[in-house]
Formats: structure tokens, C-alpha cells, sequence
């Protein structure tokens, strides 16, 4: 009998509700050594990502789709960049959703989403997403809460739409603790390189950091559900993130297990003057 597959350990069973506060953004727990010995698993890890994402680009047939949500500061730019290094370009695309606009605000809130969901043979990473709508929504009261609270099951049926049409969902949660997010927010500031990435607005975001953890819980419990499940990652530790994340993705495209297209026939044995 297989083995469970490592990403189990941060995996969020279908219903239920996290209790965020119990998870120890800063833990090391089954990453295979220290700094270094991780590091180079997930090297190793990476050359697997880039044959399955070329695989499954080649067929052409289904699709896979990496949620990235994170507290600001949680991680989500850094983590798109150390897991998709080196993987083919053609076939790997990054959506990050902001502020929706005036068009986008006079549709339903999932119209801007779906027409960036994957093609066939795509792997498309949400930098944010659908789930601003059931977290900064409700943090700052932008709707009633019956609407809001009415998006969950919406939010199910989309992703149940997108399983049935050949994609693959996975959702990660980048966890970070509020001391690690203060920190860096703080190198943003201090350093020159990075101070263009801080936002004011962030520290008063930080203010309703357990309004939020409260709503990232209860989203991902009425959410993470066997087709489109949610992963909580433990995210002070970049090295951590990074081979966690990349464990996800691995586990998830192995099960795929996306296959190269036959050769055209006839192509075996030529030979090319």
C-alpha cells in the first residue's frame, strides 16, 4: 500500500475549521534536516515540478491551479519565485487579483476570476484571489455579511466547476506569525531595495490582524473540501515555505501523473538528412 504522501501533514480535512493559533508558523516539524539538508531536497524537488509541469503541458488535456493567500508580508511574491525557478515559462502563468475596478465591480465577484482560471495544459498561480471577497470583505464590512457569508457556497460550486473541467485545485495558506510579519515589515522600510514594495496602508491593515486570522479560518473550513483542498503552510521560515509548498505541488501532480503525447506515427527510426 502507497504511503501517505507528504503534503498530508499541512493538509485541512474537508469541513473542518482550522485553529490557526495551534499552528507554529515558525516550526521546522517534517522537513527532512536542517537549512541545508532541506534546501537540497527541495532543489530536487524542483527538477520533479519542472518534468511534471512539462508533461502536463505537452498533453494539453487538463490543468492545475496553485491559490496563494497570505497576511501582507506573508510571503506569497518570494515563494512564486523560489518554487517556479527554472520551470518553462510557456506553460506556467501567475494572476495576481488588487482592488477590483469599476467593470469588475459591476459583475459578480468571481466574473474577473474564472476568466484567468487555466487553460488546458496550464499551471496558473493565484497571487490572491476569490478569497478577498470573503476576507478583506468582511474585515472592513465592504458587504453585509448575509452576502458575504452567501460566497462560500459559491465559492464551492466554482471550484467543483473547475475539478469537473479537468483542473486540479490546490489552495495554500502561507501562515506567518504577527512578530514575523512586523519584522518584515520593518526590512521593507529599512532597506532602500525593498522599501518600494511597503505600503502604508499595511500597518493599518496589521491592526485587524485577528480579524482576519478568524476569517482565514472559517473560510478554509467551509472551503477545503477533497477536490479543492486548503493547506495551511507554516511560512516564518522561507526554506520551510519553499520545500512545503513545493512538496504540495509535487504530490498533487504525481497523483496527475500527466503523461507526453504519443509520437506521430511513423516517427520511430527516422532519420534526418
Amino acid at each position: 500500500m502507497a504511503s501517505d504522501p507528504v503534503s498530508d501533514r499541512w493538509r485541512i480535512a474537508s469541513g473542518v475549521t482550522p485553529d490557526l493559533a495551534s499552528i507554529d508558523p515558525s516550526t521546522k516539524d517534517g522537513a527532512p534536516g536542517g537549512k541545508s539538508e532541506t534546501k537540497a531536497t527541495t532543489d530536487a524537488l524542483r527538477e520533479r515540478l519542472i518534468e511534471l509541469q512539462a508533461r502536463l503541458y505537452a498533453e494539453g488535456k487538463r490543468s492545475l491551479l496553485l491559490v496563494l493567500q497570505a497576511m501582507d508580508a506573508g510571503g506569497k511574491d518570494g515563494t512564486i519565485r523560489a518554487v517556479f525557478a527554472g520551470v518553462n515559462p510557456q506553460g506556467v502563468r501567475v494572476a495576481s487579483f488588487k482592488a477590483p475596478t469599476d467593470l469588475e465591480l459591476a459583475h459578480d465577484f468571481l466574473w474577473r476570476i474564472h476568466a484567468q482560471a487555466p487553460a488546458d495544459g496550464e499551471l496558473t498561480v493565484f497571487n490572491r484571489s476569490h478569497y478577498e471577497d470573503v476576507l478583506v470583505a468582511r474585515v472592513h464590512h465592504l458587504v453585509p455579511e448575509d452576502v458575504w457569508r452567501s460566497r462560500y457556497g459559491q465559492i464551492r460550486h466554482f471550484e467543483q466547476l473547475l475539478h469537473d473541467s479537468g483542473t486540479t485545485v490546490v489552495k495554500v495558506m502561507l501562515h506567518i506569525s504577527k512578530d514575523e510579519q512586523r519584522e518584515r515589515l520593518q526590512e521593507r522600510v529599512d532597506d532602500p531595495g525593498k522599501r518600494w514594495k511597503f505600503n502604508p496602508g499595511d500597518l493599518a491593515e496589521r491592526e485587524h490582524w485577528d480579524a482576519y486570522q478568524q476569517a482565514y479560518a472559517d473560510a478554509i473550513g467551509h472551503t477545503s473540501r477533497e477536490h479543492a483542498p486548503w493547506y495551511v503552510v507554516p511560512g516564518d521560515r522561507n526554506w520551510y515555505r519553499n520545500w512545503a509548498v513545493l512538496q504540495i505541488l509535487v504530490d498533487a501532480l504525481g497523483r496527475m501523473d500527466p503523461q507526453y503525447p504519443p509520437a506521430a506515427e511513423g516517427a520511430e527510426g527516422i532519420t534526418v538528412a
